[in-house]
C-alpha cells in the first residue's frame, strides 16, 4: 500500500495543486514623471471658478477660436483670388490644402494631450501669429517678390494643422472640468465650433472687410485670437501648469500680441507703400466697398514706354480704367453700337465709370440711358472724383440717366417684370470674360436674357476680352452670342497700352493682376476684342455719319479693325454656359 504525502488531503486521487500566482508587474515600470503625469490628468482641475462656469468659458473660447480660423481660411481665399486672379483655382488649393492639414494637426496634437493646457496655449499663440499675419505677409510677397502662389499654399497648410491641433486639445481641457461621456462631449465642442464659425464667416464680408480692409482685419482678428487663447489657459487652467510653463507662455503671448497690435500701427504705411510698389504710381485714393477695393492712381506709364498715363483705376487689382487709352477704348465699345440704327433708350452694364456713358451721351437722338453697376462706391467715385469726373464729363448727372445698383445678370432676368420698353442699344461694359468669376457674365444665359431685353432691331455691344493675347476666349464670346440666337459682327481694336504696372520698373505677366491691362496682362501694347450683335442679320460695322467726332477712333480704325478680327478665326468652338464655363486659354 502506497502511503499518499502528508500534505494531500485525505480522498485526493492525485499530486497536489500548484498556487496560481497572480502575475507580477513588468520588471520595467513607466517613469516616475509619467505616472505622476498620467495621475494629474486623470483628477479633476482645479479651477478658480465653479465647474459650470469653467465648462461655459471653454466652449467660448471654441467659439472664438471657430471664428479666427474661419476669418483666416477666408481671408487667404480672398488674398488668393485678388493677387493671383483665378478665384476658383485658388479657392479650391486653399480648402483643400487646410481640410488636409487640419487632419494632420489633429494627429500631431495626441502628442499634445498629457499636457493638453501647455500645448493649446503653444497652439493659439501660434495661430493668432500666423493667422493674423498671414495677410501681410502675402501682400508684401506679392508686391516686392512678384510671386504669391507657394507662400499662400505654405500658409494655408500652417493655419491648417493649427487649427487641426484644437480640437483634441479642447477635448481633454472640457473633461478635465466635468468627466462626461465622450459623444456628449464631442457635440458640445462641435455645436459650439459650428456656430463659430458661421459668426466668423458672416463678419468677414459684412464688417471686417467694409470696416477695417483685409490687413488690418486679420491683425485684428488674431489679435483676439491671442487674447482668448491666452486667458482661458493663463487662468482658468493655470492650475495645469509649472511656475515656469506659466512664465513661458506670459511671454509668448505678449509678444504676439504686441507684434499683431504693431502691425496694427503700421499697416497703413505698409499699405501705402506695397501699394506704390504694385500699382507703379502714386496712389491716391483707396476706398474699400462692400464689393472689391478701388484704388485711383496717378503716374502710371504706359506698357513699354515713359509717358505717363496720367490716370488709372483699378478694381481688385485689376486696372480697369488707363486715362492714356480709356477713350480709344470707349470710342471702339460705343460708337459702332450707337450707328448701327436707332437709338433712343440705351442700356449700359458695368460702366459705373461713366466712360462708356460719356460716350453714348455724345450721339443726339439719346432720349433715356440706364446704368446698372454692381458697385455703388464706382459710381460715387465717378461723381465725386475730379479727374475721373473731368474725363467722363459728369455724364452720370445728365437728366437722361438713370443708374441703378445690381447685378448685370439678376437685373437682365428681373427686366421683364418692371415693364420698361426693350432697349435700342445695350452696352456690356464688363470685366474680362477670362476671370472665372466673370463667366457667368458671358454665358449662354446671360446672352439669352440682353437679347431679349433688345428691340427688333436692337444691337448688343460687348466687350470680349483680347483677340490676340487670348484668342479661343475672344472666339468662345462670339460663338456664345451666336448659339444665343443673335447674329454677330467681331471686330478687334489695336493701340492698347495700359497693361504694365509692375512695380520697380520689373515687367511681370501675372494673371489676373495689377500687372495686366482692363483685358489681360501683357509687357506690350495689345489690343481690344470686341463683338457687335443684332437679332436677324448681322449689324453693319459703321460710324454715324454726321455723329460725334472721332477722338481716338475713326473709320479707318474700324474697317482694320473688322479685317483683323476675321483673319485670326478660330471656328468649331463650344458656346460657354453656366454649367460648363469655357473661358481657359
Amino acid at each position: 500500500m502506497i502511503e499518499m504525502p502528508a500534505s494531500v488531503p485525505a480522498g485526493a486521487s492525485g499530486p497536489a495543486p500548484v498556487r496560481q500566482e497572480p502575475p507580477r508587474a513588468p520588471s520595467q515600470a513607466p517613469p516616475q514623471a509619467q505616472a505622476r503625469e498620467q495621475e494629474r490628468q486623470q483628477e479633476l482641475a482645479r479651477l478658480p471658478v465653479p465647474p459650470g462656469i469653467g465648462r461655459f468659458l471653454v466652449l467660448a473660447a471654441v467659439f472664438v477660436c471657430a471664428a479666427c480660423g474661419l476669418v483666416y481660411e477666408l481671408e487667404l481665399v480672398a488674398l488668393g483670388s485678388h493677387l493671383a486672379g483665378d478665384s476658383v483655382t485658388h479657392t479650391s488649393v486653399v480648402l483643400s490644402v487646410m481640410v488636409f492639414a487640419m487632419g494632420l494637426g489633429s494627429l500631431l496634437a495626441k502628442r499634445l494631450r498629457t499636457r493638453a493646457a501647455a500645448g493649446f496655449g503653444i497652439v493659439e499663440a501660434l495661430l493668432a501669429l500666423v493667422g493674423g499675419g498671414s495677410a501681410m505677409a502675402l501682400y508684401a510677397c506679392f508686391a516686392w517678390v512678384g510671386g504669391s502662389v507657394a507662400v499662400l499654399i505654405g500658409f494655408s497648410l500652417v493655419i491648417g494643422v493649427l487649427i487641426g491641433a484644437e480640437m483634441p486639445l479642447l477635448m481633454t481641457l472640457i473633461q478635465r472640468i466635468r468627466k462626461q461621456d465622450a459623444g456628449g462631449a464631442v457635440a458640445d465642442l462641435f455645436a459650439a465650433d459650428y456656430v463659430g464659425a458661421l459668426v466668423g464667416g458672416l463678419a468677414f464680408p459684412f464688417l471686417l472687410l467694409p470696416l477695417m480692409g483685409p490687413l488690418p482685419g486679420a491683425l485684428v482678428v488674431g489679435t483676439v485670437n491671442a487674447v482668448a487663447g491666452g486667458v482661458l489657459v493663463l487662468w482658468l487652467f493655470r492650475g495645469d501648469l509649472s511656475p515656469r510653463s506659466r512664465r513661458a507662455l506670459l511671454l509668448v503671448n505678449a509678444l504676439v500680441v504686441a507684434l499683431l497690435v504693431t502691425g496694427v500701427a503700421v499697416v497703413d504705411s505698409f499699405e501705402r507703400a506695397a501699394r506704390r510698389a504694385v500699382y507703379g504710381g502714386e496712389v491716391r485714393t483707396v476706398r474699400n466697398t462692400a464689393v472689391q477695393e478701388i484704388v485711383l492712381t496717378e503716374g502710371v506709364r504706359h506698357s513699354g514706354g515713359s509717358e505717363p498715363a496720367g490716370f488709372g483705376m483699378f478694381l481688385d487689382g485689376r486696372l480697369r480704367v488707363c486715362g492714356g487709352d480709356e477713350r480709344r477704348y470707349h470710342e471702339a465699345l460705343v460708337h459702332p453700337a450707337m450707328a448701327a440704327g436707332p437709338h433712343g433708350r440705351v442700356l449700359v452694364l458695368g460702366g459705373g465709370d461713366g466712360l462708356a456713358l460719356r460716350e453714348v451721351l455724345r450721339h443726339p437722338g439719346v432720349e433715356s440711358a440706364t446704368v446698372v453697376e454692381l458697385d455703388p462706391g464706382v459710381v460715387e467715385l465717378a461723381r465725386t472724383d475730379p479727374v475721373l469726373g473731368r474725363l467722363n464729363r459728369r455724364s452720370l448727372d445728365d437728366p437722361r440717366v438713370r443708374v441703378e445698383t445690381g447685378d448685370a445678370f439678376d437685373w437682365l432676368r428681373s427686366w421683364p417684370d418692371s415693364g420698361r420698353p426693350a432697349y435700342d442699344v445695350i452696352v456690356s461694359d464688363l470685366p474680362d470674360p477670362g476671370a472665372s468669376d466673370s463667366s457667368r457674365l458671358y454665358s449662354q444665359e446671360f446672352f439669352g436674357l440682353a437679347a431679349r431685353a433688345l428691340s427688333e432691331r436692337g444691337r448688343l455691344a460687348v466687350h470680349a476680352g483680347p483677340a490676340g493675347e487670348r484668342p479661343r476666349t475672344y472666339w468662345t464670346v462670339e460663338t456664345t452670342l451666336r448659339t444665343a440666337g443673335l447674329r454677330t459682327a467681331p471686330y478687334t481694336v489695336d493701340g492698347r497700352l495700359s497693361g504694365l504696372t509692375a512695380g520697380s520698373g520689373r515687367p511681370q505677366r501675372r494673371e489676373g493682376t495689377a500687372a495686366e491691362g482692363r483685358d489681360g496682362p501683357g509687357d506690350r501694347p495689345g489690343d481690344w476684342g470686341f463683338v457687335l450683335a443684332a437679332h436677324g442679320a448681322p449689324p453693319p460695322l459703321a460710324l454715324e455719319p454726321g455723329g460725334p467726332a472721332p477722338h481716338a477712333f475713326g473709320a479707318a480704325d474700324l474697317r482694320r479693325a473688322a479685317a483683323r478680327a476675321e483673319q485670326n478665326r478660330i471656328a468649331g468652338l463650344r458656346p460657354s454656359t453656366l454649367t460648363h464655363p469655357r473661358y481657359r486659354d
